[in-house]
């Protein structure tokens, strides 16, 4: 997951085309709407929802369209939202491990697209369980390595709020808490002044696999292939990419 992210921040830099970036805005609306609906509009009493929209601001969704979000899922507005969270299990080219969340309003048109993108990318189905087991559910905030920020300046931010791990990504760290000390751990890092790019409760893999860039070229195109399904909202793996095999990769660009 952690190669992916850095691999994701890459494609980013070289400007991603406009209908990847219209579908991640979709996906970042859906979020919120869904945070607004379980939670209330209010966003100092819904945490989910606050970190919801300061992901979406990140990413420049305009801010009116988060508005209209809130009021949607919230029911201000009287439209009414209805989805459904479904995880997925599969397995990309090598035996690489996939768990592929999707929310949606239509159970049939998501699994359909997700079979299809398996099927036409290497990739294959598993059984409920089969890959669950290697992945447990944590909190993930994501730190831009701003100038001058220190991997022990983070540690230092989050020791004593309940943080498990710290990661140099490159261009980025990562910090992994349990799911249920995330608000804490991500007020701890405003607390001390250190920005933060965002923070979700992910699936986090309890044992990675590293990867040769051949291997990271399949499972790459096949994650790809499962995030082009508007239903699609995250997918998560047990990958691990060296910075070698990631130069190398850029290299293909």
């Amino acid at each position: 997951m952690s190669g992916h992210s850095k691999w994701a921040t890459t494609k980013h830099k070289k400007a991603v085309i406009d209908a990847r970036r219209a579908k991640s805005f979709a996906k970042l609306i859906k979020n919120i709407e869904v945070a607004a609906k379980l939670g209330g509009a209010d966003l100092a009493g819904n945490p989910t929802l606050y970190d919801a929209v300061q992901k979406a601001k990140k990413t420049s969704v305009p801010n009116d369209n988060i508005d209209r979000a809130i009021k949607r899922g919230a029911g201000i507005s009287g439209e009414s939202i209805e989805y459904t969270t479904i995880m997925y299990e599969g397995y990309a080219p090598n035996g690489v491990a996939l768990l592929v969340e999707c929310l949606t309003d239509n159970k049939n048109r998501a699994a359909a697209e997700v079979r299809t993108a398996m099927t036409r990318n290497g990739g294959t189905m598993a059984d409920p369980g089969s890959v669950a087991y290697n992945f447990n559910r944590k909190g993930l905030i994501v730190v831009g390595a701003a100038d001058g920020l220190t991997e022990d300046d983070v540690l230092t931010a989050v020791l004593d709020a309940g943080a498990e791990e710290v990661t140099d990504e490159g261009e980025s760290f990562e910090v992994i808490t349990e799911a249920t000390d995330l608000v804490q751990t991500r007020t701890a890092l405003q607390d001390a002044g250190i920005d933060y790019d965002s923070a979700d409760v992910a699936f986090v893999p309890s044992l990675k696999v590293e990867i040769d860039a051949e291997t990271a070229r399949k499972v790459f195109r096949l994650i790809d292939a499962l995030e082009d399904s508007d239903d699609v909202q995250n997918v998560y793996s047990n990958y691990d990419v060296s910075a070698e095999v990631l130069a190398e990769l850029e290299a293909d660009e």
